[in-house]
C-alpha cells in the first residue's frame, strides 16, 4: 500500500539532522588547478670541420632528423659557412638519443663528424 507522500517528506526532513546541514561558514577544500609544464626544449647542433663530405652530412640530415634534399643541402651549407647549424630542437631524451646516432653514423663512416646539444 503506498504512503501519503506527507509521511515520506516528514520522515526525509527528519532523518536530516543540523549537524547532518553544511554550515555556511564551512570552507571546502579546494585544490587549485596546475597546468604542467612543457618539459625543457633542447637544440641538436651540428658542427663544421674539414673532412667530412658534404654528401655525407645531407645523407645523416635526411636519414636521422627525416628532412627533404632541398632542407638537408641548406642546412649542410649553414654549417659549412657558419661553423654550426641546429638541426633540430627536441625533449632531452629525443636530442640525446639524435646525437648518439650521429655520432656513431659518422664513426662507423669513419668521419669526424661532431653534433651535440644544448637547452634552449
Amino acid at each position: 500500500m503506498p504512503r501519503p507522500v506527507e509521511t515520506i517528506q516528514t520522515q526525509m526532513t527528519h532523518r536530516m539532522t543540523d549537524s547532518d546541514r553544511p554550515d555556511d561558514q564551512s570552507e571546502l577544500a579546494v585544490k587549485p588547478r596546475t597546468r604542467s609544464q612543457r618539459p625543457p626544449m633542447y637544440k641538436v647542433l651540428m658542427l663544421n670541420d674539414d673532412f667530412t663530405p658534404m654528401e655525407f652530412v645531407v645523407h645523416v640530415l635526411e636519414r636521422l632528423f627525416h628532412m627533404t634534399h632541398a632542407q638537408a643541402i641548406e642546412i649542410m651549407l649553414t654549417v659549412h659557412r657558419k661553423g654550426v647549424a641546429v638541426v633540430g630542437v627536441f625533449s632531452h631524451e629525443v636530442a640525446e638519443t639524435k646525437v648518439a646516432q650521429v655520432m656513431e653514423l659518422a664513426r662507423r663512416q669513419q668521419h669526424p663528424l661532431q653534433c651535440t646539444m644544448e637547452k634552449e
